[in-house]
């Protein structure tokens, strides 16, 4: 009967071990999700870029880091953009020249990625291709050509400069012409609690000068700081022999400006 009870004391030892290792595994699952989703609605929240209008500064076939600590929190910081608030709590103001995240303010569902150009009360004018912000022209300098491949595979070659805002900070832009649509537009005076938008590749964008109109501070989720992984964009998901070579390694860990 000793023995009997030993193997039977042996096999409910056993069974609630099973049982206390299915729970820890089921709690460190459920702890790393928690952690996951408190770190992309509170931290930083990555995103991919299928669009080329942010080029040269963003490429399609980015992934990169926004950081939701940069301006604090709205609805569209949260997983489904739960109204839990109004406005934005625990605000900072975003600088001209930030490369935001944001929702787009007739198409809430829909996140679009621009560079800060115009603050609330600025005056913001586009005169033959050059930005013009509160009566004074934005200065830019001539430098190399941007060179990229299509999607067809063909080399295009974009003239490309140096724009220095208001302030000092510099980024490049394309311009392929000063005569395109949206080259010359009327002056709009930036609402208070609003921003102007602008893409990098100034003839290919959909940002405030068009659609987009002004930004609300409520639509922000937050600033571009890092890419952390990219590829060509002319390789396909299924192509998995062309993925080593696909990856842009020089891109790796830089920094978004």
């Amino acid at each position: 009967m000793g023995a009997s009870d030993a193997i039977e004391g042996g096999l409910k030892s056993y069974s609630s071990r099973k049982s206390g290792g299915f729970w820890e595994a089921t709690r460190t699952v459920v702890y790393a999700v928690l952690i996951a989703v408190g770190v992309r609605t509170f931290a930083y929240e990555p995103f991919n870029i299928p669009s080329g209008s942010m080029f040269p500064s963003v490429l399609i076939g980015d992934y990169l880091f926004v950081s939701k600590l940069s301006y604090g929190y709205s609805r569209y910081s949260l997983p489904y953009a739960v109204p839990l608030f109004p406005g934005r709590i625990l605000a900072t103001e975003p600088e001209r020249g930030d490369v935001v995240v944001f929702r787009h303010p007739r198409e809430p569902d829909t996140n679009y990625i621009k560079r800060i150009v115009g603050l609330p009360g600025d005056r913001v004018q586009v005169i033959d291709g050059i930005l013009n912000i509160n009566g004074e022209p934005v200065k830019r300098r001539r430098v190399e050509d941007f060179v990229y491949v299509d999607y067809e595979g063909s080399t295009r070659r974009v003239p490309q400069y140096m724009e220095t805002l208001p302030g000092g900070r510099e980024h490049r832009i394309l311009e392929e012409s000063d005569n395109k649509p949206f080259d010359n537009t009327r002056e709009y005076l930036v609402p208070e609690g609003h921003y102007f938008m602008m893409g990098d590749n100034r003839d290919n964008s959909v940002d405030s000068r068009r659609s987009v109109g002004f930004v609300p501070e409520e639509n922000l989720i937050g600033r571009a700081t890092v890419i952390f992984f990219s590829h060509e964009s002319s390789v396909h998901w299924w192509e998995f022999w062309r993925w080593p070579t696909a990856i842009r390694y020089g891109r790796l860990l830089k920094s978004v400006n």
